[in-house]
């Protein structure tokens, strides 16, 4: 797990994600139960129909995400409607004119996507359901057959429905805990290293290509937790044990910040850096084995830590002890966390009207494109072309690139080998077998990399259509259709109002400008709030820098600016430390509040 947790620190640099925490065998296992009823059911009445109630659950399924209960059974229930409406929507009116398709389409899409930005954490019901609304115009029928349809996904949906939220419960609340123990994983990687070093160099000492990297994966993680949190309302046992979570990481993230900066500049003796770096993974290793519960290996933490606080004689490392005390505190219970602010700015769900018109605006784009791409060249599944532009085309140009890079590799390694489903064999049941079993491998992967999960989704969508409608050359044309889509989103977010972001130049300089507010406020005693604020700012800004200087337009940017950038990047970094030592020295002091 230490290896795969290596990966993802690099990869999360490229915009890219790997989170082994988030692997899910419950979600598999009933993804696996909601697909393969309706499959038995179609193989058994030998009636394709039934194929759009196995699509129809497991896009259900993938359209349960973290929250309470109330707010998932509330968006699974607008999608097990709406996606019936818009499937026979979609059948139906394109069925009008010979070319309809080009024209339903991206109108249905963009008037789905446009909804679902008025519809909280709607983000995934309205990407699902355009999904939904491009696969459906390709299935042109008159009024009848398009109900058929409908009532097919309709009832492969309401199966699901009631599969997740009556026959088949899985705790609301396991997100919230995974999202803890990655931020508790990535904290004792940080305080490993630390307490690893004693006398040699600290390797952030001088610019390299992963600078910061514990500093970069530490807060990434917690911003995510963040994200998760801030769809539950607060009011059970496990959120406000989730929130004293989210404090305590702040507060043990803050202390290694400074006593990584003070082996960055060997500020004190090897033994003090070792005895204090030591007790601090000590600390987050008894987090991560006892669940945020009081257990002797936490007592024991907090016992040494205590006598760190009277031994040490740098008012700094002093500080460092009573903030990651104070953090088992809020842990176990023993003291009030500080308020986590669960700001909607800037990371807000509800997305404004004017971007979900844009983001409309470009997935219809997207979709012409392809559509005439499937004119020209006669690809034979154009559905899943059109839908690559939709879940490829998220977000701004790095979200896109990213995506886009994912899925054709995705594609390339899923359809390569569906080439070799052919030699199975066994008639209808060793396929069925194997379609179950990708699906429960593909729904257990969908948070943990895109790449993988595209892979296995790709084996899914080929074995289904090749049992259901049997035909040449299907998983080369997944290949060809997902690789054809993903770069006409990224064409159609050049076209349509491109948000590049500020350059990096800019992007260091706000950096800068971030951490030196938060300098400003731990030198004038600033509560604990605002300068918690303050960092968390600071943070944010250096990861945005560091992931811009990385991706498509900050590389060509570092072509000519490279030594300027790097020594920007550094800047933010040694900054923030520098701010986290002053602070912890004060509270070593007992001259700042924790």
């Amino acid at each position: 797990m230490r290896a795969i947790r290596w990966l993802g620190r690099r990869l999360e640099l490229r915009s890219f994600s790997l989170l082994p925490e988030h692997w899910n065998h419950a979600e598999g296992l009933r993804a696996a139960l909601a697909v393969g009823v309706p499959l038995v059911l179609a193989i058994a009445t030998g009636q394709n129909l039934w194929g759009w109630a196995v699509y129809a659950a497991f896009w259900t399924c993938l359209c349960d995400a973290p929250g309470p209960n109330r707010l998932r059974r509330r968006l699974l229930a607008v999608f097990v409607v709406g996606g019936a409406l818009v499937a026979l929507v979609g059948s139906w009116t394109a069925s009008f004119a010979p070319h309809g398709v080009m024209v339903i389409g991206p109108l249905l899409v963009f008037v789905v996507t446009a909804l679902a930005g008025r519809l909280k954490f709607g983000g995934l019901v309205g990407t699902l359901s355009a999904v939904v609304a491009v696969v459906a115009v390709g299935f042109p029928h008159d009024l009848d057959q398009a109900l058929l349809l409908a009532g097919a996904f309709f009832a492969g949906a309401a199966w699901s429905y009631l599969l997740i939220t009556f026959l088949w419960r899985i705790d609301a609340f396991d997100p919230l805990r995974r999202a803890s123990r990655a931020v508790s994983a990535r904290l004792l990687d940080m305080a490993d290293e630390l307490a690893a070093l004693r006398e040699a160099a600290h390797r952030d000492a001088q610019w390299h290509s992963d600078h910061a990297e514990h500093r970069r994966a530490v807060r990434l993680a917690i911003e995510r937790f963040r994200d998760v949190l801030i769809r539950y309302d607060g009011e059970t046992v496990s959120e406000r044990t989730a929130r004293r979570e989210l404090a305590a990481a702040e507060t043990m993230f803050g202390a290694l910040l400074a006593l990584d900066q003070a082996c960055i500049d060997r500020w004190g003796s090897v033994e003090d850096r070792s005895a204090v770096a030591e007790a601090c993974r000590a600390a987050v290793a008894s987090w991560l084995v006892s669940g945020g519960q009081e257990t002797a290996a936490m007592a024991e933490a907090r016992t040494v830590l205590q006598r760190l606080r009277v031994d040490m004689p740098q008012p700094l490392f002093r500080g460092c002890a009573a903030a990651f005390g104070n953090a088992l505190d809020i842990l176990a219970g023993r003291r009030e966390p500080p308020v986590v602010a669960l700001s909607e700015g800037l990371w807000s769900p509800r997305a404004s009207s004017l971007a979900m018109i844009q983001q409309g605006l470009r997935q219809a784009g997207g979709l012409v494109a392809v559509y005439y791409a499937v004119a020209v060249f006669g690809l034979g599944y154009p559905y899943w072309a059109a839908m690559a532009v939709i879940v490829v085309l998220q977000g701004d140009v790095r979200v896109t690139w990213s995506r886009g890079l994912e899925r054709i590799l995705g594609s390339l390694l899923g359809g390569a080998m569906a080439l070799a489903f052919p030699l199975l064999g066994g008639g209808p049941v060793v396929p069925a077998v194997g379609a179950v079993a990708l699906a429960a491998l593909t729904m257990a992967l969908r948070s943990v990399n895109y790449t993988i999960f595209v892979m296995f989704l790709t084996m899914l969508f080929v074995l289904v259509t090749d049992m259901l409608h049997p035909g040449l050359g299907i998983a080369s044309a997944r290949i060809v259709d997902n690789v054809a889509g993903s770069v006409a989103a990224l064409l159609a977010v050049f076209a349509f109002r491109p948000d590049f972001g500020p350059p990096l130049p800019k992007r260091i300089e706000a950096g800068i400008a971030a951490h030196r507010r938060y300098g400003e406020a731990v030198e004038t005693g600033q509560p604990i709030a605002v300068i918690e604020a303050a960092r968390r700012a600071a943070g944010r800004a250096s990861v945005d820098a560091e992931i811009a200087s990385h991706d498509l337009g900050g590389w060509l940017h570092r072509l000519t600016h490279r030594r300027a950038d790097f020594a920007g990047l550094q800047e933010m970094r040694h900054l923030a430390g520098r701010a986290a030592m002053t602070w912890h020295g004060k509270l070593g002091e007992g001259r700042s509040a924790a």
